[in-house]
């Protein structure tokens, strides 16, 4: 898994004197492969946070949403998920393509628990692949280099109220984003939206 502290990491665990602790916890709770837990926990969300970095090593981070196991596991090291239609940046997309480095978070919010992980990452552009998941327009692929559960003693308890009326289901068709029906956005839409619009007489 090669050096999961640097320098400078290091630095302040001698400041506050946790390295002894740090690496503790290093030795028994990460790891490069999935245990069959921590593929129920990733299979069992609905959403996730996406760290990627471009080529200049400047961040961006991400919510993903969507239904619970829109995150698949292929094997215990490695799964996907799939890009949905959103902002047409494709800040994210386009980081991967430049930079395959990527940081994962996962986080049950009712039973409070996180995953962490650390891997690089591929997208798959092959249409008869990507076809496969519903309303998907790429798929990402992700090897895993580091994961690990960590401390739940921060995260706030929060009541699930309902599912976003926007996310992909099997069977129907996502409601277009509100935003795309403005005439201030309707020029700039790509073809697949300006048809989509003309269709349902918006």
């Amino acid at each position: 898994m090669g050096e999961f502290f640097n320098n400078q990491a290091r630095y302040f665990q001698d400041q506050f004197g946790t390295r002894a602790m740090a690496d503790r916890i290093h030795k028994f709770v990460v790891h490069d492969k999935l245990t069959e837990d921590e593929i129920a926990f990733i299979e069992s969300r609905d959403f996730f946070y996406l760290s990627t970095v471009d080529e200049n090593g400047f961040p961006q981070c991400s919510y993903k949403g969507g239904s619970r196991g829109f995150v698949k596991v292929v094997d215990d090291g490695k799964f996907t998920f799939p890009i949905y239609d959103g902002n047409g940046m494709y800040l994210s997309a386009g980081n991967i393509k430049e930079n395959a480095n990527i940081g994962m978070l996962f986080i049950d919010h009712e039973n409070p628990q996180k995953l962490r992980l650390n891997g690089t990452a591929a997208i798959i552009e092959d249409p008869a692949i990507v076809s496969m998941h519903h309303e998907a327009e790429l798929l990402v692929s992700v090897s895993i280099r580091e994961i690990f559960m960590n401390c739940n003693r921060y995260i706030h308890e929060v009541e699930r109220v309902n599912d976003s009326p926007n996310g992909p289901v099997d069977g129907r068709q996502s409601p277009m984003a509100d935003w795309k029906q403005l005439d201030a956005m309707r020029d700039v839409l790509p073809e697949k939206d300006i048809k989509r619009l003309d269709d349902e007489g918006s």
